[in-house]
């Protein structure tokens, strides 16, 4: 029989190989990472568990023999899972290992009373990993152990047939078994010491957002395509990954890295998984991905990007090599995410603003255009002679159009008041052009506002752009369509038809200065509503149309 020095000596040595199991599973890149986050996965935890009962099971089978009981380290097994992991580890381990001790040995002296306090081990640890400050646990664990000892003791002397076999039993294995519980303190310490690299990563990750964020941020002040495909540039070799994409609720904005000579940007989303994320708001993680349309990517992240609460796109990291999306990425995507949808809405706002000066500009140069004046006069004058009342019409028309201009703020206008300046400008143009132009409007009964002069330099653009090259008489044709959630407002000519390289440029943002204000139309309603306006070659005729998300005028 060994002396009582001699198992202690037996417990630490049992007690060691725990620890120092545990040691080498801190290596382990992925087990770190499960240790360092604040809430574990379920598959996580179901591993962990696994882990904690082997140890437990492992404590009993290299238990020391002492007349039919175990002298064993399985209640410091139970008692570490439970504080470092929490309730789940601390009673499934519990049950697992107690009623594992109690079917090896059915109807031994010991194993009614090691069943006992197993399970209440696994459930007093769980209430120490909830209740308990983390500075404590370690003494906690120490200080619950051993009383979970003594309780053993206690429980083998009430349960002992005869009572001195229990008596002798405990005289021996009592103090080995009590002092043997300070292994707990060490398992605790040593686990949570790899918890507490958790701050200096936290620290590292942020810099390194900060330090993207001041790298990318003089990109954002004029956002386009090609500022886009530097922001992914810097964000791909910064963080190391084999390919970065922005996108927005529709499109890919801008694509980095590998594959990039297969994308072509402005191209619709084709990815299920960022079309789910998109609905959702969540992140998708996938760290074996199996995307058809990027097959060499095993790891994807996908990170949605949001302005006031709304989502406008997603932020996209690819590696090639499985299992690259760690615990500190994720954590740092995050947080690089929200610092991007910070600047974009800044840089949103800021070229709104811009816009709205160059559109204010160009009112006051529309105000003042004398061709247009001169040209409405003329045909006032033409018409006085064939029909005065036509004229006074045209007086007017002419008259509500300049007021219009006169009074013109930077203020959102209904839309009714917009569409009363269109049909001014309609009539003086129909005056001038005769039967060459008919326009018909199709407008529903809608309450939305929009900004001013958005809608007329697209019927602008109709008239001179599109029916007025033909030969032929041509419509133009100005809709407000009512579509439950949103308003759709769209100007449809039966022109000549735009050029679909003309359509590429604006996307592009290169556009010629001919085209300059179907352009800034275009920014304008991206700007202002999160995507551009929407142009359609048709046969014969081109269509230009926006929406407007009715909650956008709350």
């Amino acid at each position: 029989m060994s002396t009582s020095l001699e198992m202690v000596t037996q417990l630490f040595e049992r007690a060691a190989l725990l620890l120092l199991f545990l040691f080498f599973l801190i290596r382990i890149p992925r087990f770190k990472e499960s240790l360092q986050k604040d809430k574990n996965s379920p598959l996580e935890l179901i591993v962990i568990t696994i882990v904690f009962c082997g140890f437990a099971v492992f404590g009993t089978y290299s238990g020391i023999d002492v007349d039919g009981s175990l002298v064993n380290v399985r209640i410091i097994a139970i008692v570490s899972g439970g504080i470092l992991f929490g309730p789940w580890v601390g009673i499934v381990t519990g049950l697992v290992s107690g009623i594992h001790r109690y079917l090896i040995d059915i109807g031994g002296i010991t194993s009614i009373p090691c069943l006992i306090t197993s399970v209440i081990a696994g459930v007093v640890s769980a209430y120490i990993s909830v209740k308990v400050k983390r500075s404590l646990h370690w003494i906690s664990g120490i200080a619950v152990g051993m009383l979970l000892e003594v309780m053993t003791m206690l429980l083998i002397l009430v349960f002992a047939e005869p009572f001195e076999l229990g008596l002798e039993i405990v005289t021996i294995i009592g103090l080995p078994m009590i002092i043997g519980e300070v292994s707990i303190g060490f398992i605790v310490i040593l686990v949570r010491s790899v918890e507490s690299e958790k701050e200096m990563i936290a620290a590292m990750q942020a810099k390194l957002a900060l330090d993207i964020a001041n790298k990318t941020l003089p990109y954002f002040r004029s956002m386009n395509n090609k500022s886009l495909h530097t922001i992914c540039k810097i964000i791909k070799n910064d963080i190391k990954a084999d390919a970065v994409a922005i996108t927005d609720t529709r499109d890919v904005l801008a694509y980095v890295g590998f594959g990039e000579e297969r994308y072509r940007i402005e191209h619709e989303i084709n990815s299920e998984l960022t079309k789910a994320t998109i609905r959702s708001g969540e992140i998708t993680i996938r760290n074996r991905a199996t995307d058809s349309n990027m097959p060499e990517m095993k790891c994807l992240l996908i990170i949605p990007l949001a302005e006031r609460g709304e989502i406008t796109g997603t932020m996209k990291i690819y590696y090639r090599k499985a299992y690259k999306i760690t615990y500190p990425l994720q954590t740092m995507a995050i947080g690089l995410a929200q610092i991007i949808s910070t600047l974009m809405e800044v840089s949103r706002v800021e070229q709104i603003k811009e816009a709205a000066n160059k559109a204010e500009l160009r009112a006051l140069q529309t105000r003042i255009n004398p061709h247009f004046l001169f040209n409405a006069l003329n045909a006032i004058a033409s018409t006085t002679r064939k029909s005065p009342e036509k004229a006074r019409e045209l007086i007017i028309n002419l008259s509500g159009y300049m007021r219009y201009n006169l009074e013109l703020t930077d203020e959102m206008i209904d839309i009714h008041r917009a569409l009363k300046q269109i049909r001014d400008y309609v009539e003086i143009e129909k005056a001038r052009f005769g039967n060459r132009l008919q326009v018909e409007y199709e407008i529903d009964e809608v309450n939305v506002q929009i900004p001013n002069l958005l809608i007329q330099p697209l019927v602008e653009n109709a008239i001179n752009h599109g029916v007025l090259k033909m030969k032929e008489p041509g419509v133009v044709t100005i809709a407000v369509r009512d579509l439950k959630d949103k308003v759709r407002i769209s100007v449809t000519d039966t022109g000549v038809g735009i050029r679909q390289e003309v359509i590429d440029k604006i996307h592009q943002d290169d556009v010629p200065t001919k085209q300059i204000g179907l352009y800034n139309v275009h920014q304008r309603v991206r700007l202002i509503y999160g995507e551009g306006l929407i142009i359609r070659r048709l046969s014969p005729g081109t269509e230009v149309y926006f929406d407007i998300t009715k909650k956008e005028n709350v």
